[in-house]
């Protein structure tokens, strides 16, 4: 049975890594260079944001290669031996990819700290730096055991899966933070930035559906294989992945709902006389929230199956 103190920290990370690239992503697209200078939009919020994503996501892939090394050597955390520890990280692809993912994330900690003052150059670099870290995670999943040019692909085709959902992820994030109902009263303007940005996330946004989408086929055929799928179903791995893709389909839903439903409404309740835009601020809010909460189950379930086999038995 898979430890379950590693797969919290796996979740953990997962989640932190996407948010560190998705939300630097989002002015790049979203707001103007003008925008990115004001520190009463969201920029102020995700530079906050960010400095504690960066930190928090050193001390979890730090903790996570200890949990690691201690479950390998069969001794509990306190008692874990810094030499085997060492070995580890030097010669395996976990390792480098953890030294990497380190290397990564004070970089992009480095640039939340300093560079906010050149906020077009410091979130590209945060969303680069960001993207790269997530990326690592790929050497902790299936693709990270296949060998050969089949695992070449298998990687290449998971990093744009993460990095995908990451800008997906990040999106929704940054939204909720520019609808929330305080940033609206501090800024005459905010609805009209709010109404622009999701307009521009509409073309960013189906881009990464379909990455993710074709991503996943790839991925999938990988590890289970379509000759595969009805043995895979009696196995926890399948069972897990059929969740995962009934939690997708959730988000599409509401992805679809936001964008030709209730976007359009907030627009009309924007310029008219007589409409309410707090009606529909406040069930796109909601909307956001679940499609947030299914995006990080989603994310509990990667972490979960990405430790174990694809046809072995759930346990009784």
């Amino acid at each position: 049975m898979a430890d379950p103190v590693l797969i919290g920290i796996r979740f953990a990370l997962y989640a932190d890594l996407m948010l560190v690239a998705g939300l630097a992503a989002f002015p790049l697209y979203a707001l103007t260079s003008s925008e990115r200078l004001e520190p009463r939009t969201a920029m102020a919020a995700i530079w906050r944001a960010e400095r504690w994503l960066c930190a928090a996501g050193l001390l979890l892939s730090t903790l996570g290669m200890a949990v690691l090394a201690a479950s390998m050597q069969g001794v509990g955390l306190l008692s874990l031996e810094l030499r085997p520890l060492l070995d580890l990280v030097r010669e395996t692809d976990v390792g480098m990819a953890w030294l990497c993912r380190s290397a990564a994330l004070l970089l992009a900690l480095a640039v939340a700290l300093r560079m906010t003052r050149w906020p077009t150059a410091a979130a590209a670099a945060l969303a680069t730096a960001g993207s790269v870290a997530t990326a690592t995670l790929v050497w902790s999943g299936h693709a990270g055991a296949t060998g050969g040019a089949a695992g070449t692909v298998h990687r290449i085709s998971d990093i744009l899966h993460l990095i995908a959902a990451a800008v997906w992820l990040g999106a929704i994030g940054a939204f909720l933070l520019l609808i929330a109902p305080h940033r609206l009263r501090e800024r005459p303007d905010g609805l009209r930035i709010a109404l622009r940005s999701l307009d521009r996330f509409s073309r960013v946004g189906t881009i990464c559906v379909l990455v993710v989408a074709a991503t996943g086929l790839i991925n999938g055929q990988m590890i289970v294989g379509v000759q595969n799928l009805g043995r895979s179903l009696g196995s926890a791995y399948g069972q897990l992945l059929l969740a995962k893709l009934a939690l997708f389909a959730l988000m599409l839903a509401l992805a679809g709902a936001n964008r030709w439903r209730l976007t359009p409404a907030l627009a009309t309740a924007a310029t008219a006389a007589d409409a309410n835009p707090e009606a529909v601020l406040s069930a796109l809010r909601r909307s956001l929230i679940v499609e947030a909460s299914a995006a990080l189950a989603i994310l509990a379930l990667v972490a979960w199956f990405g430790t174990l086999e694809p046809f072995a038995a759930p346990p009784a």
